[in-house]
């Protein structure tokens, strides 16, 4: 057994556990330190959370193939790692809850569990992609960076992973809506341009480390037709599915709606943007 535990492969895994608590922790500690994540882990509407969290188990598996805190070669594998990196979340969820007079024995079991499930979805991002962001080194061999290479799908999923987890960072504040409402058409119009220029600018045009370069033979206008729009669509419908699991869409008509979806798609066509140089 000791020579067992002694492998490399262990020590391997044992390191990426903790590099992924750590991650866990970093990532989840604006939304576990947010009141109105709070609230939303008693009453969100239960369903709406079951399927949010199976949405991001499904999410967790694929991106474990781009940047898990394990190498992994297989979709069992794959699963694996990403059932790992929700049992870290909701460790990591639950201690700092304790720890924070947030969660308590007096709190009934089922709302304690929907305030830890909610919380464990940031916090299990942040579990699967620490591996790229903590490991000394950059973590990755070519080979792997090779492997990890994503193709327009996996272009296109990572913008989804980005949007999703960033739109999820904002989507239960208020302001959300309050900004909504102060806004005029004109507002929405001009915040629509405004990200998607800043969503064009940050995936190929600005230089940032990590940052992929745009296809051989691509002009602007193609990139901004098969990278840019794409994208935008995807951060709007990530928003309006983050606004819809906490139940911020149910007494809205469709233009307060449409308003509230352009506010959270600005923060969310960053995340997609900016996914890949995180992933």
């Amino acid at each position: 057994m000791t020579a067992l535990w002694d492998s490399d492969a262990n020590w391997r895994y044992a390191r990426g556990v903790a590099r992924a608590l750590a991650g866990a922790v970093l990532f989840g500690l604006p939304l576990l330190m947010t009141m109105e994540m709070w609230s939303l882990g008693m009453n969100v509407e239960p369903r709406r959370l079951a399927l949010f969290l199976l949405a991001n188990f499904l999410l967790l598996v694929i991106l474990s193939r781009f940047g898990g805190f394990e190498p992994t070669s297989s979709v069992t594998e794959d699963i694996l790692d990403a059932l790992a990196a929700y049992a870290i979340g909701m460790v990591a969820s639950t201690a700092v809850l304790f720890l924070l007079a947030l969660a308590n024995t007096s709190i009934p079991p089922d709302e304690m569990l929907g305030m830890i499930a909610i919380q464990s979805i940031p916090t299990s991002f942040g579990a699967m992609i620490t591996r790229k962001q903590f490991s000394a080194g950059g973590g990755e061999s070519e080979e792997d960076q090779e492997a990890r290479t994503a193709g327009y799908a996996g272009q296109l999923f990572l913008m989804m992973a980005g949007a999703l987890f960033l739109a999820f960072n904002i989507a239960p504040t208020e302001e959300v809506l309050l900004i909504a409402f102060k806004m005029t058409p004109w507002h929405s119009l001009a915040l629509a341009g405004v990200s998607l220029f800043v969503l064009h600018a940050l995936v190929f045009n600005v230089g940032l480390t990590g940052q992929e370069a745009a296809p051989e033979g691509y002009g602007a206008g193609r990139v901004f037709l098969i990278f840019t729009v794409p994208g935008y669509a995807i951060a709007i419908l990530m928003s309006l599915y983050v606004l819809w699991t906490f139940g911020r869409l149910d007494h809205g008509d469709l233009a307060s709606i449409a308003e509230s979806a352009t506010v959270l798609g600005f923060p969310a066509s960053i995340g997609a943007a900016i996914a890949r140089l995180v992933v």
